[in-house]
């Protein structure tokens, strides 16, 4: 999610966010064994087991993760919301979802700083979840979104777009009254990653069944197919929504695509189990992490070559890069002293590099 009004705001809620940080109670530290990776520009902590997706939030200066245990066809051990210091590291706070007759885990993320909620996938479950940025409280659960993969927020349209993988659909919900207002279905495809354009209001879902993007206008219910790069998996574009960028699980690579002439402008090898992409708004940058490599790569997509790979622990699953030219990466390694998944900071020097 990008909002250009979130500058703005960040100043002005500044003292509200430091009296929320004070209220929460501590739940442990990720600073123990906290190591550097090759390079000084990067930190790796373990955090916690089952980590997946994280979302930065700019009105609290929070970094948010989800972390849930368990592999189907087990069952789900527990699952966090975690609330991470992102200059320490160290983890502020922990909240539970609640627990029915299943754990209602959560996987993917995205934050809402407009009403200060998340939003959250809770995918074994088969819905999506609000919560309280200030409090971590449990605000509301939406049924049907049937293997819920990914969430994404326009702050603009008080909407909150949900992938619904095994349904093929699009499921919007309104984040003033968490109510489904839109569901769009391609029919035998399969959205996973999704990405919106905020001043067009365009939103836009990786097909990984079917090696395409689904993009969808406001208003329009018949979208638009745009063929990209074998499985993607993730979506991110670029600064003025002119290009998309995948990753793309099947062959490795970043695929670059025009959106205005609907083809594959660049494909640039990355790594073996490229999953997730996300763009560096400064320099324009984008960086992909490579599951099955061990590997994030920076990649420039104007000329179509990776300008740097950072090592990374085991099984890097998501990144997630802020305005500041930071990025975090959250692993599946396993590699903490208890078993804990890691989270990676890259301090990435591109943007400085181009004058940002």
């Amino acid at each position: 999610m990008a909002s250009l009004n979130r500058r703005v705001r960040r100043a002005a809620a500044t003292a509200v966010a430091l009296a929320a940080c004070t209220a929460l109670a501590p739940a442990g530290t990720a600073s123990a064994g906290t190591s550097t990776l090759h390079r000084p520009h990067v930190t790796t902590v373990p955090l916690a087991q089952g980590l997946y997706q994280s979302a930065y939030s700019e009105r609290n200066d929070v970094l948010w993760a989800t972390a849930s245990v368990g592999q189907p066809p087990a069952p789900t051990t527990g699952s966090q919301l975690l609330r991470i210091d992102p200059s320490t590291l160290e983890v502020e706070a922990a909240y539970t979802p609640p627990t029915g007759s299943t754990v209602e885990a959560v996987y993917g993320i995205d934050v809402d700083d407009e009403h200060n909620t998340l939003w959250v996938t809770n995918t074994r479950n088969n819905s999506v979840a609000v919560y309280s940025q200030r409090t971590g409280r449990h605000l509301a659960t939406r049924p049907d979104v049937n293997h819920s993969r990914e969430v994404v927020v326009d702050e603009r349209r008080d909407l909150v777009w949900a992938s619904s993988f095994s349904d093929g659909a699009l499921v919007a919900f309104d984040s003033r009254t968490f109510k489904e207002v839109r569901r769009v279905t391609v029919e035998g495809s399969g959205p996973t990653g999704l990405a919106v354009d905020e001043r067009s209001g365009t939103v836009y879902a990786t097909d990984f069944t079917n090696s395409r993007i689904i993009e969808l206008t406001p208003g329009s219910s018949a979208p638009r197919l745009i063929p990209t790069g074998t499985g993607p998996l993730s979506i991110s574009l670029s600064r003025d929504g002119r290009t998309a960028y995948t990753a793309d699980q099947g062959s490795g690579t970043l695929s670059v695509v025009d959106l205005k002439s609907g083809t594959v402008a660049r494909s640039v090898p990355t790594g073996e189990g490229a999953k997730s992409v996300a763009t560096e708004p400064c320099s324009g940058n984008v960086l992909v992490v490579n599951r099955l490599a061990n590997s994030v790569s920076v990649v420039d997509p104007r000329v179509g070559s990776v300008v740097e790979t950072v090592a990374t622990s085991a099984l890097p699953n998501h990144v997630k890069v802020t305005d500041d030219s930071t990025a975090y990466v959250l692993d599946k390694s396993a590699s903490g002293p208890a078993g804990e998944d890691g989270l990676t900071r890259i301090r990435l020097d591109s943007g400085a590099h181009k004058g940002c």
